[in-house]
């Protein structure tokens, strides 16, 4: 028996036998040749985003190692602590055109420039959209290009108290240079794209037969080397078929969530909005609809009212107050706080939803990472950036808190993309990667 090999070792194997690499779905699973690729952990990504800077005293630990004490901020996760890994001195090193608050937002996850632009800012030179990828949707693709970890939609992006403003304050995820992605702030709007889109199967079972027809068509035209290579298309298609017979037939592991009915997009509804997101999206993993998911609370300049928490004042100008205004920095606290406990609910209904098909938790296979597009609101400065993991499935070392020297974020991008096996060698802008993948292991 062949051991198993990697995807060039596979090609090199298939071109000495002389066989296509159209042929490699079909013999993959065939263990004698040796053509399987390693199986590995289900793993998944969530970036959780909160804006206007955190309050680094009431924030970072002190301690640095395993033995640490949470902050007030952090309180929440008390329970969950040696699942966390708080990196501290992380910097957004990009610079360019815009503002702090809208580099911080869209270089956050893109780690490069700005497009230059029209929307003016606090800078004396006004910007566009982010000039590069981001690394949620850089792993989304990764992930997309192997069948072992291909799923329906790949990503999911969901908003909680976003607005329908759109500009480089309101976006974090990008699809490529110029390419926001929107998230979807409306639950009923997101259970819709979920589980409401049945009729596509019926529309792509009327093209395979309309292509089909066409391919019996063309047989009688073509030569006996050309029906050898119409022969693989329609076995394709016979796959396809065969592929959305089996989708049918399938029952989604988990049943939708039950959503209150009624719950207007509004500031009001926020903490209801955010438990009907985070249900939804426990939900489409545990269907195995993504691997891939941000969850951002408002946006950059986000002027949200904490009502619910007795705080009447807009978050971005409260986030402006000196430090000297202890009221302020305790409202400030509170709400950071609350934020944090919306997090200890995702982690706890991750941690105790058993995980399909394998041992442990979902929490055991997804990383979530929370972030923030500033370090601290009233000096807008974009060095130590709040980066707290929690969960497992990257083999990261947990249960510690770790202080960096003002290392570039980009290398903690590039840690992302090599735990799930994409050894990309920059990302973002090549220049601030130097030093390679942070070491999170």
């Amino acid at each position: 028996m062949v051991p198993a090999m990697n995807a060039t070792g596979r090609r090199h194997f298939l071109k000495q036998l002389g066989i296509s690499a159209s042929a490699l779905p079909f013999l993959v699973g065939l263990p004698s040749l040796g053509l399987a690729s390693p199986a590995r952990p289900r793993q998944r990504l969530i970036v959780m985003f909160t804006p206007n800077g955190t309050i680094p005293p009431s924030f970072w630990p002190e301690e640095t190692g395993t033995d640490f004490t949470l902050k007030e901020i952090l309180t929440p996760l008390e329970t969950f602590k040696s699942r966390i890994l708080i990196l501290n001195g992380l910097a957004n090193k990009v610079r360019g055109d815009g503002d702090n608050h809208m580099r911080g937002m869209s270089c956050l996850l893109t780690g490069i420039e700005l497009f230059p632009g029209n929307i003016q800012g606090g800078s004396d030179t006004p910007a566009g959209w982010a000039s590069g990828i981001s690394i949620d949707q850089e792993l989304k693709n990764f992930f997309q290009s192997r069948e072992e970890t291909r799923t329906r939609f790949g990503s999911l992006e969901f908003g909680v108290g976003v607005t329908d403003r759109a500009d480089p304050w309101t976006r974090m995820s990008y699809g490529g240079p110029n390419k926001p992605i929107a998230p979807i702030s409306d639950p009923y709007q997101m259970y819709q794209k979920l589980y409401g889109q049945m009729k596509d199967k019926e529309n792509l079972k009327s093209v395979l037969s309309e292509v089909q027809d066409d391919l019996r068509k063309v047989r009688k035209l073509i030569s006996a080397e050309d029906k050898r290579l119409l022969d693989e298309h329609e076995s394709l298609v016979r796959q396809m078929e065969k592929e959305i017979t089996e989708a049918g037939r399938q029952k989604l592991r988990a049943s939708p969530p039950s959503l209150a009915e009624g719950i207007k997009d509004q500031n009001d509804n926020v903490p209801k909005l955010s438990r009907m997101q985070i249900d939804l999206l426990i939900n489409s993993f545990v269907n195995d609809m993504a691997r891939v998911a941000t969850l951002q609370y408002t946006k950059s300049v986000g002027q949200a009212q904490m009502k619910w928490l007795g705080i009447t004042d807009n978050h971005h100008s409260l986030s402006h107050e000196p430090d000297k205004d202890d009221t302020a920095q305790g409202k400030l606290v509170k709400i950071n706080q609350w934020f944090c406990g919306e997090l200890r609910y995702l982690v706890e209904k991750l941690a105790n939803t058993p995980e399909p098909s394998d041992s442990g938790s979902l929490l055991d296979h997804t990383l979530i990472v929370w972030t923030n597009e500033l370090g601290k609101g009233n000096n807008h400065t974009l060095h130590n950036i709040p980066f707290l993991l929690v969960g497992g499935g990257f083999g990261f070392q947990m249960g510690r808190s770790l202080k960096f020297e003002d290392v570039a974020h980009n290398r903690f991008h590039l840690a992302l993309a090599h735990a799930v096996g994409h050894r990309l060698e920059t990302f973002g802008k090549p220049a601030l990667c130097q030093g390679g993948p942070l070491s999170l292991a």
